[in-house]
């Protein structure tokens, strides 16, 4: 049996575009000779379509686009995700469901069994889990058929304590197939091929694992579908980062799985990829490359073109400059330098010297005489009090109302350059460094900054080596230094990494070896900068817990362990 994954990207909510792309994928699959085509979770709305699942309308255009896949699906088989509307009047309106279509009609619906309810993933506010399991039949054969979380059991995962297919192998099926719509993270990929592989042995059973590819504002859907055999041995994945349709043949009598071409197993690790430490140089091209598609994809998607960045000279923004000329093209991204009277001649020439490596349009506004103003009419309240945060972000300030004034004046979106180190502290302005439409580096540790920057010059020199080596500043005072404010950042987002991301206690991570009453003002400020957090732009999701959407934190909260 020739089987066909079709790895796509697809928009939220424009059913004509998704359902296009859907039928040019079975037409493709069906005149090469496929007999079924798999497509990811939810493919027909697109994921995740959150409060779009209440609108009436939204759910008859998912079924629309089902009869109209109908109509294509004669001689070949889908197996494709939508919701799908719960008969019953107790519980949930709706399922997350996967279709079977075959012969010109709906075969049979499969609905999803574990529904995530944790970081980024709200689906129990929408769908009703199911509770009946039946495999599906298709020539003589028998699938089991599931959807994303349904193959993270207790015993491959230690998330779930029930796995669905624990039901379905008494039905005793030949394959399984897993209909996906799992995000990105840096160490996401290795999680994923460890749970297929485990699910593969403990039920020795081959297994086709479609996953979406894309990003949807925050989130970021890498793809890497899996095709897997009885004995967990990893045959291919498909590319990661990029639409793929790929095919597998399924040889029945053996339950064998034959590659078209010649492909070498994937390197897999003994168990899943947790970090118990922080490693800032841990998959940075996959940081970069998800980095990339976010930027992308975000403009594509919102019909935008163009970006301005506010390029100082230093790390953060000339690594945002660097990769959204990546994205985008140099000749979509403008560059804008406000150097202050406290900024050095050093950060200007750095500045420039990036975007003409770079090869992107750049203006010089000093804010100076903006910032005299503002000193001159503020006199008279501010008295002879002396210069302190207020006059710094009248600074920022300034800075960000120029720079939304060009995003305004020539329709840009304006890239946010802050880091994550940076939103934890609260080390930045509401209003002034803060403003953007798109934040790229919210989820990324200063560390990682840096190694995102010797990654972006691994041919050659794009951001100055200056820029790299100086000591980052926020040049907003006389010889100002991050260091003035912040711990190290290599110990600051070690710690921020064990509480954030790994949930750990303050105690816990003084029992690590970390000094006490650094732990302890680190966390405060994490704490104490939640509003500013709150009144933020969307992130680029690249780690398993990322400020915005998947951490819901108290504003007003005392907790401190």
């Amino acid at each position: 049996m020739k089987i066909f994954l079709a790895q796509q990207n697809y928009i939220i909510g424009d059913f004509e575009h998704n359902t296009s792309r859907i039928l040019q994928a079975i037409e493709q699959a069906a005149a090469a000779g496929g007999e079924l085509i798999v497509f990811p979770e939810l493919a027909i709305c697109g994921y995740p379509p959150r409060d779009f699942l209440e609108f009436e309308d939204f759910i008859d255009a998912c079924k629309n686009s089902i009869d109209r896949i109908c109509a294509a699906a004669q001689d070949i088989a889908v197996l494709v995700g939508a919701p799908s509307r719960n008969p019953v009047p107790q519980g949930k309106d709706l399922f997350n469901s996967a279709y079977f279509i075959y012969e010109g009609k709906v075969q049979q619906v499969i609905n999803k069994t574990l529904l995530p309810n944790y970081d980024i993933f709200d689906e129990y506010r929408y769908f009703e889990p199911s509770f009946d399991w039946n495999i599906v039949s298709f020539k003589g054969k028998r699938l089991a058929v599931t959807i994303c979380e349904d193959i993270w059991d207790m015993e491959a995962d230690q998330m779930y304590r029930f796995s669905p297919m624990d039901k379905l192998i008494e039905q005793q099926p030949d394959i399984m197939i897993n209909l996906s719509a799992s995000p990105f993270d840096y160490t996401h990929a290795e999680d994923r091929l460890w749970v297929v592989k485990e699910n593969c042995k403990k039920y020795q059973l081959p297994m086709l694992y479609c996953n979406t590819v894309g990003s949807q504002t925050e989130i970021v859907f890498d793809g890497g579908s899996i095709i897997a055999d009885a004995s967990g041995n990893i045959l291919k994945t498909l590319p990661y980062f990029e639409e793929a349709l790929d095919f597998v043949i399924w040889n029945e009598e053996d339950n064998s799985l034959e590659l078209p071409v010649q492909h070498s197993a994937e390197t897999l690790p003994s168990a899943p990829l947790n970090p118990v430490t922080y490693e800032s140089e841990l998959n940075i091209d996959r940081i970069h490359s998800a980095l990339v598609m976010g930027i992308r994809q975000y403009f594509e998607k919102m019909g935008f073109s163009q970006a301005v960045v506010a390029s100082s000279g230093g790390i953060d923004s000339a690594v945002t400059l660097a990769l959204a000329c990546e994205a985008l093209g140099p000749d979509k991204v403008h560059a804008l330098l406000m150097p202050s009277q406290f900024s050095t001649g050093h950060s200007v020439d750095d500045a420039v010297q990036l975007s003409e490596n770079l090869n992107n349009r750049y203006d010089i506004i000093p804010i100076k005489p903006v910032f005299d103003t503002f000193e001159a009419a503020l006199k008279p309240v501010f008295g002879d009090r002396p210069f302190d945060v207020a006059e710094e972000n009248i600074q920022a300030r300034t800075r960000g109302t120029m720079v939304m004034a060009l995003a305004n004046k020539f329709n840009y979106i304006l890239l946010n350059t802050s880091n994550k180190s940076e939103l934890a502290t609260g080390y930045g302005t509401l209003y002034g460094d803060m403003a953007g439409g798109l934040a790229v580096l919210g989820d990324v540790y200063k560390m990682q900054v840096y190694a995102l920057a010797r990654y972006i010059n691994r041919d050659r020199e794009i951001i100055p080596e200056h820029i790299i080596t100086k000591a980052p500043s926020a040049e907003l005072r006389p010889g100002q230094k991050d260091s003035d404010s912040l711990p190290d950042y290599q110990v600051l987002d070690s710690i921020i990494y064990q509480y954030v991301e790994r949930r750990q206690s303050p105690q816990n991570i003084t029992g690590q070896g970390y000094d006490p009453a650094l732990v302890k003002r680190v966390i405060t400020m994490i704490n104490r900068n939640e509003y500013k957090r709150n009144q933020f732009c969307p992130i680029i999701r690249v780690s398993s817990k990322s400020f915005g959407i998947g951490r819901r934190i108290p504003i007003v909260g005392k907790y401190l362990g």
